[in-house]
């Protein structure tokens, strides 16, 4: 169990890592008005499929 909970921090630590590495990058360009926001839809189903997926693997 004790693997288990230090694997789960560790991949907590990267995914965490990540966001803070981009928030220190440059300045993004605006989007263009033509945008249907279906990107970041996208994205958010991503980030909220991996957050059920972590969950669910810690409940087990």
């Amino acid at each position: 169990m004790s693997s288990v909970k230090s694997c789960a921090l560790f991949v907590i630590a990267f995914f965490l890592s990540g966001l803070m590495e981009l928030s220190h990058g440059e300045a993004m360009a605006p989007s263009p008005a033509t945008g249907d926001g279906k990107a970041l839809d996208q994205g958010i189903a991503y980030v909220l499929m991996l957050v059920a997926l972590l969950v669910t693997y810690l409940m087990h």
